[in-house]
């Protein structure tokens, strides 16, 4: 079971998925499946050995766009319209969501006071 506040999924962020995946297959030892996300291209699922489910996405992330080039963290929500609530309170911003998505749950991206951005994802119940 999944505990609320837990870390539940990481992406990277990268102009270079070919790059990427060959490192990590490389070094890590990491196998990759993609899916097609229509509009949103290509998502790419790693795959660690002896692991049953994916353990982190790979998306292409052009150099025109603005943001980071990284890894970016996800943290386990039971109620994410709760936890976004308390995000201004606690001197934080929120800066997307919560919206769905199909077959993963609900996510909302935030950023602490300190200025940093984290995801929100509220899994699908399985």
């Amino acid at each position: 079971m999944i505990k609320h506040g837990t870390f539940i999924w990481n992406e990277l962020m990268t102009p270079d998925v070919a790059a990427a995946t060959a490192f990590y297959a490389a070094a890590l030892g990491w196998t990759f499946t993609e899916q097609n996300m229509g509009e949103g291209g290509i998502y790419t699922l790693a795959h660690a050995p002896s692991q049953e489910m994916p353990v982190a996405g790979i998306y292409e992330w052009p150099d025109s766009q603005p943001g980071s080039r990284d890894w970016f963290p996800y943290v386990a929500i039971d109620d994410i319209d709760a936890a976004v609530a308390k995000v201004g309170p606690a001197g934080g911003k929120v800066l997307r969501g919560p919206w769905a998505i199909s077959g993963v749950g609900k996510v909302a991206i935030v950023q602490d006071a300190a200025g940093s951005a984290i995801g929100y994802l509220e899994p699908e119940p399985m």
